[in-house]
């Protein structure tokens, strides 16, 4: 018996000593000190998702996910100005609370998946609302809507420029919404490591409003006139405190859903109304033929001040959708320019947008930053990227990375966008930074 007993221990000690050793991968902060972490950006910096900022959302924000993953190796505060809505709400500057996906009957009373408003009014408590005395300082300096030209505009916070000439969403978490900019809050927070994502949003504004308003700012120029100039002075003062830093570039805009949902040859006729539609417009030298066909536009240009569009034009999400299907938008009645990007503004936008990411690594090169390819990430999201075998793109709701306003990310996608930042900071600062977990984040939730 006690020879079976020994037995038995030795087969065990064999069979544990035989087991191969895993260890777990080196991590590492390298050259990073981020004991002390600012973020400055815009919309996805804050975690602004589905069309307002929430408090769900700004807990998704990558610069949020970023301070985590910095947190498995080296302990540090990331204070973020959250909203107080317990989640959900949110608002944004036309006072909406955040999109859902939902039901919603259309007007040939269909009824379907769609995204609405979580509440027929957003928390505008919020933006007239200080929380930097409660909160503050904030390590999370992104500000929804926020241009590279205004980071270091002083009293960019302050309701008494009027509508328009401050940002709310600045407002609430400034330290002194008269006399602070975002920058004199990034360097009073002592910085030791840095993010910057600017210049998105001085494109986005423009595109999203059919290139009807908000001229993108011009590449070169002095800081508070040129993009050049006004990131310059941005990463001159943070790395003039001795803090490394990151850099993201900007991404193509046209490549999110908000762009790329509404083909432009949706217009699909029968024989009846091809026969209608041809009444109208055979006298202006305008054809239609039975099947789909391309909408049609307002444009000043043209003799009658109409046309068809041409491929490569694009239709933005913010159409009002059953003007189309059951008003004669696009057929009759051409679609007014705020809903459409011709070729020529597509230009503007892809010319401003390589000449920002120029200025960029012009300033990656100068500084020793690190450089995150987020131009790149989207590129791969529009052709489909494979996680966990999992098919993610920049589809429309079933993609997988976008919130339901087709022009910003959701928490997946924030994962994704923080890991291209680490793997940037991994490369450039000697360090092991683990990457963040895409699959554990949320995605579009359905009801």
């Amino acid at each position: 018996m006690k020879k079976e007993i020994l037995l038995i221990a030795v087969l065990i000690l064999i069979s544990t000593g035989c087991k191969p050793k895993i260890d777990a991968p080196e991590t590492s902060m390298g050259e990073v000190n981020a004991s002390q972490y600012i973020a400055i950006g815009t919309d996805g910096t804050a975690g602004y998702a589905d069309d307002a900022l929430y408090q769900d959302g700004q807990s998704y924000s990558y610069a949020r996910i970023l301070s985590d993953q910095f947190n498995m190796i080296s302990e540090a505060t990331f204070n973020q100005p959250l909203l107080s809505d317990g989640g959900q709400t949110g608002i944004n500057l036309d006072g909406n609370s955040q999109l859902v996906l939902g039901y919603k009957t259309d007007c040939n009373n269909e009824t379907s998946l769609s995204p609405v408003r979580y509440s027929l009014s957003g928390n505008v408590n919020e933006l007239s609302t200080s929380v930097y005395s409660t909160q503050g300082p904030f390590n999370n300096l992104g500000v929804p809507g926020q241009s590279a030209l205004e980071v270091n505009t002083a009293g960019y916070g302050n309701p008494a420029n009027g509508a328009g000439n401050y940002n709310p969403f600045y407002y609430r978490m400034a330290s002194d919404p008269v006399n602070s900019s975002v920058l004199s809050d990034a360097l009073s927070g002592n910085p030791t490591f840095y993010s910057i994502l600017l210049g998105d949003q001085d494109i986005m504004a423009y595109a999203s409003s059919g290139g009807s308003s908000n001229p993108i700012p011009p590449s070169n120029g002095a800081a508070g006139f040129g993009f050049d100039g006004s990131l310059n002075e941005v990463v001159n003062a943070m790395s003039g405190t001795g803090a490394k830093g990151v850099i993201g570039n900007v991404a193509n805009v046209l490549q999110y859903p908000f762009f790329t949902t509404i083909p432009y040859d949706g217009l699909t006729l029968n024989a009846e109304n091809t026969e209608t539609i041809n009444l109208v417009y055979n006298p202006l030298g305008i054809y239609f033929e039975q099947g789909d066909n391309p909408f049609t536009i307002d444009d000043p240009n043209e003799p009658f001040g109409v046309r068809k569009m041409v491929e490569g034009e694009l239709i933005l999400l913010s159409i009002p959708l059953d003007s189309v299907k059951c008003y004669g938008m696009g057929s009759i009645i051409p679609i007014p320019d705020q809903y459409i990007l011709t070729l020529d503004e597509i230009q503007e936008i892809n010319l401003k947008t390589q000449e920002y990411n120029a200025a960029i690594m012009t300033l990656v090169q100068t500084y020793d930053l690190a450089h995150a390819n987020v131009n790149t990430l989207i590129d791969n999201l529009s052709s489909g990227i494979v996680y966990n075998g999992i098919t993610m793109n920049t589809n429309f709701v079933t993609g997988g990375a976008f919130s339901l306003d087709g022009k910003n990310l959701n928490p997946i996608g924030q994962a994704m966008l923080a890991n291209i930042f680490i793997q940037s900071i991994n490369a450039t600062f000697n360090a092991a930074i683990p990457f963040a977990d895409v699959s554990k984040f949320p995605g579009v939730k359905f009801p």
